[in-house]
């Protein structure tokens, strides 16, 4: 881990960071280079010829009770055991080691109108996922409660609208961009250079630059609070349901079903300031117990379930 990480010299120089909001980045100091202008002249160059492609898994032959692929390196290592609430352990310290294990995070590119029309807003949220597909549900979490809000939350909970779109490489530096802490009023659309495209089910825009967009409507929310703090109210949990999708049409198959991730090429989010790309993948079917049964791959290996497991 690079020496520069500096979380305990944060804690010493500035120990109610762990007060502040958790996507304050002057509070959470997600990056951790002095100059990144001079890290990043010294990297190399985006490697724009690297395509999706596939490759074979680790191990071809791997069969039932073979365990992990690594010859057993990884249980000679040891574990370090955190209590999250420590004494003396400040809560932004889960903040960063979660985002940096919880790897690679699909990236929400919220967009949403405010109730009266006048204002808009465009933000990305690495607290994402899909969680069912009838109904399409979708979850969004936020940083802070409802009295705390920015723009997104307040404006998602007045109107019950949004879209989500999915951040690919051609627009990465654009939507990095629309995370930035302009005053109030500023529109992310400008700033970013993005365009703005129609919905057909809710007013707000989707990104027109986007392979992959949903219209969604407010479910449910859940508001959290600090378990370290008992009555700060730390997070909201939004669940949005899709409404109406809309796919590049070079990106789709024929049937509507299916996604081309040559296409899509999607960025992720992982730990600090750091974004992923996919660009290769491998094909592991689910295996059939009754076909493992009859080719004997289980044979000494059935056992009931027992205490430890």
């Amino acid at each position: 881990m690079p020496a520069n990480f500096g979380d305990y010299e944060q804690k010493s120089n500035d120990p109610s960071a762990a007060e502040h909001r958790y996507d304050s980045e002057k509070a959470v100091r997600r990056n951790p280079h002095p100059d990144i202008a001079k890290v990043q002249a010294s990297r190399p160059d985006w490697n724009h010829d690297k395509s999706w492609h596939f490759t074979k898994p680790i191990d071809p032959d791997w069969k039932l009770g073979y365990g992990a692929n690594d010859g057993g390196e990884s249980l000679k290592k040891a574990h370090v055991e955190i209590d999250p609430y420590e004494d003396g352990r400040p809560v932004i310290f889960n903040y960063k080691l979660l985002i940096s294990a919880i790897i690679p995070r699909p990236i929400g590119f919220v967009s949403t109108r405010s109730e009266d029309g006048k204002s808009t807003n465009l933000a990305p949220f690495s607290y994402t996922s899909v969680v069912n597909h009838d109904p399409p549900l979708f979850t969004i979490g936020f940083a802070g409660g409802f009295s705390n809000a920015k723009d997104t939350l307040t404006n998602l909970t007045a109107t019950k609208e949004c879209t989500i779109n999915i951040i690919s490489e051609h627009f990465l530096e654009a939507a990095n961009a629309t995370s930035i802490n302009a005053p109030h009023g500023t529109s992310e659309w400008a700033l970013s250079g993005l365009t703005p495209a129609s919905s057909k089910e809710v007013k707000c825009s989707r990104v027109k630059e986007a392979i992959f967009s949903v219209e969604g409507k407010l479910f449910s929310s859940q508001e959290f609070e600090s378990r370290a703090t008992p009555g700060k109210k730390t997070g909201v949990l939004a669940i949005v349901e899709g409404i109406r999708f809309w796919v590049r049409e070079d990106a789709l198959n024929e049937d509507k079903n299916l996604i081309d991730p040559a296409i899509l090429r999607p960025m992720s989010r992982l730990g600090g300031i750091m974004y992923g790309r996919t660009t290769e993948g491998c094909e592991l079917p689910r295996p059939d117990y009754a076909e493992k049964e009859k080719g004997k791959e289980m044979n000494g290996l059935i056992k009931s379930k027992m205490a430890g497991q």
